[in-house]
């Protein structure tokens, strides 16, 4: 297209320039702008239509539904009653007043001229007192049938029972004992034999960073020295818990402890360090 026919033509022109404008979407693009007015007009009809449509039929005569009136009757409605008052508890039982029990004085016995014992602390006779109170003062009552008569003093042999000793069960885990188990050849033993017995690099193997890894396992040393139950109480990872717990499983027996001069069941615990360190 030369520059006079472009500056003449629309987009459309432009656009479909050198292609097949007799595939049809030239055509349809051509006639858009009047399919979209058709439309409108269409639509525009058809909703002054509906529009109309609805004004005549609201344009009708309206008829008010008839009202309906119906007798109600009240019925009488009876008061309630209160209901009664409850009535008052009843008062507290009287206790009577036991009755007095005869009471004879005690007369402290003195050593005195007959003629100067004044009645009140003449001493009564023994038969009297058998079914009467000893008072400070006479008194005259009922016949007391419930004197009880003073314990028996039990006298003691003068033989004291020593205490009894306790009996200790020896086929439990101790927590504390007098002499703790320990390994064949003391601590210094224990060292090498962990040692040369521990995989040290298997934390670098694992891809452990740089760090210290400790492990803490228990383990029971039973009355023979056998060792059995060993568990590691922390697992920092890259397999240093089972390693620690592999190297003491299979060691040897131990020494065991001693409570009371007894061989008896103890439970052991180790600390195991593993340290990943740069190389030099």
């Amino acid at each position: 297209m030369d520059t006079h026919s472009i500056l003449t033509a629309d987009m459309l022109d432009i656009l479909f320039e050198g292609k097949n404008k007799a595939y049809g979407a030239y055509a349809l693009r051509r006639s858009y702008r009047k399919r979209l007015v058709i439309a409108l007009i269409f639509m525009a009809i058809t909703v002054i239509l509906i529009s109309a449509v609805s004004l005549l039929a609201n344009t009708g005569k309206k008829v008010a539904a008839p009202m309906v009136v119906m007798d109600v009757q009240l019925e009488q409605v009876q008061p309630q009653k209160e209901p009664a008052p409850e009535p008052p508890p009843p008062p507290p039982p009287q206790h009577a007043a036991p009755p007095k029990v005869e009471m004879i004085q005690f007369t402290p016995p003195r050593i005195i001229i007959d003629e100067e014992v004044q009645p009140e602390e003449q001493i009564q006779d023994i038969t009297k007192l058998e079914d009467a109170h000893i008072g400070t003062y006479n008194q005259e009552g009922v016949k007391d049938a419930g004197i009880i008569a003073p314990p028996t003093e039990e006298r003691g042999t003068g033989a004291v029972a020593a205490p009894k000793a306790a009996v200790e069960d020896y086929d439990v885990e101790f927590k504390g004992v007098q002499i703790q188990a320990k390994f064949p050849g003391g601590d210094a033993a224990w060292r090498r034999y962990l040692e040369r017995n521990l995989e040290k690099t298997l934390p670098v193997e694992n891809g452990a960073p740089l760090g210290i890894y400790t492990v803490v396992v228990s383990f029971l040393v039973d009355k023979d020295g056998s060792i059995s139950e060993v568990k590691a109480e922390n697992n920092p990872g890259y397999g240093t818990g089972e390693e620690a717990v592999r190297v003491i499983r299979k060691g040897p027996k131990w020494q065991p402890a001693i409570q009371n001069g007894r061989n008896v069941i103890f439970r052991q615990r180790q600390s195991i360090s593993f340290q990943v360190a740069e190389e030099q």
